[in-house]
């Protein structure tokens, strides 16, 4: 992205954060204390400034009761979207190269989150419990990996799907000796 591109989507970004606050009649103090984000990193976040992590996004989502990728879309345009991955930046990355993009997020009653995630063997990426309702897929395309859902762990290769509540502590492990190629839905509940 380019330095337009990035400070275009801090707008987007501080202009929904403000909206779904507004919408959710929470104070930045309320917001912050329910998310655990600091008043002054919200401040900053709806003057468009500083560099949220994805963490801090997932969080504020959950607390605002929408997707993240509501929290980072501009208006849609027209009745088909086509999203390519490298328009999208990277919203998490791996310590050993991985990374994951959100594609998009279904409109509807019932909103569908649809990522890609690339795992290197060795990644890993924990997430904290997502609001009651929340439903995540799992579809591998290549490679292997570990889902870990309440501690128990699922090996999940290449041709296989998962899925599980996404109200329990959960992570995804990149496993074997190649990358690990994976679509992910999270289904949000009704009305979020």
């Amino acid at each position: 992205m380019t330095e337009t591109e990035t400070e275009a989507a801090l707008r987007t970004l501080a202009r929904n954060v403000r909206t779904a606050r507004a919408r959710a009649g929470l104070s930045l103090d309320e917001l912050g204390r329910r998310a655990g984000v600091s008043k002054g990193a919200l401040v900053g976040l709806e003057k468009a400034q500083g560099n949220p992590n994805f963490a801090t996004l997932v969080r504020l989502a959950d607390t605002l009761g929408v997707s993240v990728s509501a929290l980072l879309e501009g208006p849609a345009d027209g009745r088909v979207r086509v999203v390519s991955a490298d328009a999208v930046m990277p919203l998490w990355a791996g310590e050993q190269g991985g990374e994951a993009r959100l594609m998009l997020t279904t409109t509807g009653p019932s909103p569908v989150e649809v990522w890609r995630w690339r795992l290197e063997p060795g990644d890993e990426y924990p997430s904290h419990p997502h609001q009651a309702g929340v439903v995540e897929t799992v579809s591998v395309t290549e490679g292997s990996m570990t889902l870990v859902v309440d501690g128990a762990e699922h090996s999940v290769a290449a041709g296989q799907t998962a899925t599980f509540d996404g109200d329990a502590a959960h992570s995804y492990r990149g496993t074997g000796d190649a990358t690990c190629h994976l679509i992910m839905t999270v289904q949000l509940p009704p009305g979020s």
